[in-house]
């Protein structure tokens, strides 16, 4: 009895240690060139020594399946294409309240992502969340390469995803 009340407490304290860390997920289908930005840029954040309140997931296409995600983390930076009309490599910083304010041209995972959006808030059950939207042009089905515009965002989208994160660590 004992060692099931350890593992428990030891369980309820890898929980509680992610509500105050931040999680960048990126979103995508790597399979379809810049539609897969969100994923390209986790997993380039992977390869660099991040801080310890920062842990970054390939959340792929998004979908119901992420929503433990949204239960564990205090605060998240997502982090998806956009085809809004912008040039490729544009970069957009929101603050969303309501599933309402996600984009509406977000790309083809949209529907699953903005539904496990309106069910979290359903069961109120929503961290802080901000979205860095990188704008792409078009999609590119079949392929793990990205535009060279795109393909430019990368290093420039990591550094304000650590400067934000810096930030609202800080500011806790």
């Amino acid at each position: 009895m004992a060692g099931n009340a350890s593992i428990t407490i030891n369980l309820m304290n890898i929980s509680d240690s992610k509500k105050n860390k931040i999680l960048v997920l990126g979103i995508g289908n790597y399979l379809m060139g810049d539609e897969g930005i969100g994923v390209h840029i986790v997993q380039q954040m992977e390869k660099q020594t991040l801080p310890p309140y920062l842990d970054v997931l390939d959340g792929g296409t998004g979908g119901f399946f992420l929503m433990h995600v949204f239960d564990e983390y205090g605060t998240i930076i997502m982090v998806d294409a956009t085809m809004d009309g912008k040039e490729g490599g544009t970069l957009n910083i929101i603050r969303p309240r309501f599933a309402a304010d996600y984009p509406k041209t977000l790309s083809v995972h949209d529907v699953g992502l903005k539904d496990m959006i309106e069910a979290l808030y359903l069961q109120d059950t929503l961290p802080d969340i901000y979205l860095l939207t990188v704008s792409i042009e078009a999609m590119q089905p079949m392929t793990v390469g990205m535009t060279p515009k795109v393909e430019r965002a990368v290093p420039i989208a990591i550094e304000k995803i650590l400067d934000l994160a810096n930030r609202l660590h800080n500011n806790r």
